[in-house]
């Protein structure tokens, strides 16, 4: 098992910093209402992730990835969510000097987690690539969440960082322009990668 998982770590890593919609939603998050908030993304990130390993041993993964019509609906339900985050931050005013209270900043564990769960990439990923590291005759389920777990302890030491310097050059955000321009950058990233996920055309 444990030559698997060192064989897993470079995909890890790899796949911790591919920008994707995570970096994008951390970022925002780090800039807008700092670190803690970051780390909040990536908690319900991390949580998202670990759910897909149970689903993928459990087989779950695997029907998203195989049926049109599971991925189709998966798909769209992330897309949706996406651009709806996107068009809130292109929206929201310029009030990142007010104090940010804390229904908002648990709403970050929420966001991580739901664009998480409803990313099918996620799915057809971990249906995909975990039985390959997996060594005949083990049980699937302990290999896929120790994998997840690696993944998840990439997360946590990359998007920390990419945090705490987001977080650490916030002070010229907030007392400049650049704060509401980083929030509409990410807000039309997120925007795109929606209808970027929406007109995937793995979904047959």
């Amino acid at each position: 098992m444990l030559h698997a998982l060192l064989t897993f770590v470079p995909v890890a890593a790899l796949l911790t910093v591919t920008p994707g919609v995570s970096t994008a939603l951390v970022v925002r998050s780090a800039a807008r209402d700092g670190r803690g908030a970051a780390l909040r993304v990536t908690l319900g990130n991390s949580l998202a992730i670990f759910a897909w390993a149970v689903l993928a041993a459990l087989g779950v993964a695997a029907v998203v990835a195989a049926s049109a019509e599971a991925y189709t609906a998966v798909k769209l339900v992330g897309a949706a969510v996406l651009i709806v985050l996107g068009v809130q931050a292109l929206r929201r005013r310029d009030d990142t000097q007010r104090a940010v209270p804390d229904p908002v900043l648990r709403a970050h564990v929420r966001d991580g987690l739901v664009t998480g769960l409803a990313n099918p990439k996620l799915g057809v990923f971990f249906a995909a690539l975990f039985p390959q590291f997996v060594p005949a005759g083990m049980p699937l389920l302990p290999m896929a969440l120790a994998m997840a777990v690696t993944i998840m302890l990439f997360d946590l030491v990359y998007y920390s960082a990419l945090a705490w310097l987001v977080a650490r050059a916030r002070r010229a955000f907030v007392e400049g322009p650049w704060a509401r321009r980083v929030e509409r950058l990410t807000g039309a990233v997120l925007v795109g990668l929606g209808v970027k996920l929406a007109l995937d055309p793995q979904a047959r």
